[in-house]
This record gives structure tokens, C-alpha cells and sequence, in this order.
């Protein structure tokens, strides 16, 4: 998967942990969080934007059993966009991005 598709999938999974609603906020930002400190172990420290795109595409039920363990009664927590969500602010930490964007990398 290109860097351009999975950044605007977390960008999408981003909006959708900002418009919703009021009573589901808590539980959503509790589960991307839980998967932001997983993806802190599992990646360890110094990481590329490449090297989280390929972790993205691995296989990600984790994200899914995470959400279900902490949210059981609430569905909207186990929609795959809230682990898009997480992954979008965990590419913060990347050492090639900044500003937003994906730094060049020098050749």
C-alpha cells in the first residue's frame, strides 16, 4: 500500500473520532489510545513512516480484539477507522515526518 492511501485512511478514521458523538467520545479515544501504546511496544523506538505503513497492512485484529476487550457494549468502538485513527497519531512520531507530511528521504 502507498503512503498516500494509508494516510488519508488514518486521516479518515481521524474525522471520524472528531464528529462523533458527545456520549461515544470517551470510549473511542480510550480504545485509539490503547492501540497507540500497543503500537509503542510493538514498533519499539525510532520508526519510518514505511516501516508503520508496512505494519498497517500486516494483519491488524489485534486493533479489533483490543476495542472489544475495552469497549464490549459499544460497537462504534470496534470500527476499524478507530484504529485508522491511531495509526494517523502515531505517524506524528515517525522519524520522517514532519509538518504534517512525509519528509524526503535523501538518496
Amino acid at each position: 500500500m502507498p503512503y498516500e492511501t494509508a494516510i488519508e485512511q488514518w486521516r479518515e478514521g481521524e474525522r471520524l473520532l472528531a464528529a462523533a458523538p458527545p456520549q461515544d467520545q470517551t470510549a473511542l479515544l480510550r480504545v485509539e489510545e490503547a492501540i497507540v501504546a500497543e503500537l509503542r511496544r510493538q514498533l519499539g523506538g525510532a520508526f519510518t513512516v514505511d516501516e508503520l505503513v508496512e505494519h498497517y497492512e500486516q494483519d491488524s485484529s489485534w486493533c479489533m480484539e483490543l476495542a472489544l476487550r475495552l469497549e464490549p457494549e459499544l460497537p462504534q468502538a470496534w470500527d476499524a477507522r478507530v484504529a485508522d485513527a491511531a495509526y494517523g497519531r502515531y505517524v506524528r512520531g515517525a522519524v520522517d515526518f514532519a509538518g504534517g507530511r512525509r519528509l524526503e528521504q535523501k538518496r
